[in-house]
């Protein structure tokens, strides 16, 4: 209820200062549209922004499905093979040091303008947040838990099952909060590019025709997507920690 109430008044607080900007510099709507014509045009065009936010609200949760899935093998990978790390992490930090804007017309090339394209940049995006993270957490299982598994005769898969994967659920958990952010990006970045479909296609679109208040609507609906996604993310890692937590 308080993240909810937290929300409101910060949207709010947008809004007053959104409003004060164009009573004090007053403008041109093409410019900077009022909040009151935005609201009228998102209530306008609620069907079409409605069908193009649903084709984004796939992208992201395909990509951030596999994206998180993909992580969690690869940080395991990591820490269970050295030869692992020497190779594929220097490649996983170059991944993450190219524009993602310079990988988009690529994909676009190479697998088309419909959803698979978006969906392998959100996965891009979010792919490498989720396994550092989540590695980060399995390389840090404090030692002194290693060495008594060890002296117990735990093997290498026993003590990664039940004491270096319980361990580094936390970060593993911050890691995906992190990737539920970043998701709509990727959908986003890679429908500017090439799309015909979805809220970063409406955006450039109206921006083409001049129309900034309904571009300003998509924006909003895109920001409140992400927040959702959050916000309900976090929600369901937070009660399913609890719960191993109390087991």
């Amino acid at each position: 209820m308080k993240v909810f109430i937290y929300v409101v008044c910060a949207f709010l607080s947008i809004l007053f200062f959104w409003e004060l900007l164009i009573r004090l510099a007053e403008p041109p709507p093409y410019i900077l549209p009022t909040p009151y014509s935005v609201l009228i045009s998102f209530k306008e065009n609620s069907i079409l922004i409605y069908e193009h936010a649903i084709v984004t609200i796939i992208e992201v949760l395909i990509g951030l499905t596999v994206g998180v899935i993909l992580g969690m093998i690869t940080a395991i990978t990591l820490e269970i093979f050295v030869s692992a790390r020497l190779i594929f992490r220097p490649l996983l930090i170059f991944s993450q040091s190219i524009p993602v804007f310079a990988i988009a017309p690529l994909l676009t090339l190479w697998l088309g303008y419909g959803i698979l394209s978006k969906v392998v940049m959100a996965i891009l995006i979010i792919y490498f947040p989720v396994t550092s993270a989540f590695h980060d957490g399995l390389s840090q299982t404090p030692k002194r838990y290693l060495d008594l598994a060890k002296t117990m005769g735990g093997s290498q898969w026993r003590n990664l099952l039940f004491l270096k994967i319980p361990h580094s659920i936390p970060s593993l958990c911050s890691g995906i909060k992190l990737a539920s952010v970043y998701a709509p990006i990727g959908a986003v970045i890679g429908e500017w590019v090439g799309s015909s479909q979805g809220l970063g296609y409406l955006m450039i679109l109206a921006n083409g025709r001049v129309k900034t208040d309904l571009m300003f609507a998509s924006l909003l609906t895109l920001g409140l997507l992400s927040i959702t996604l959050f916000s309900l993310i976090s929600y369901l890692l937070q009660i399913s920690l609890t719960k191993y937590l109390r087991t």
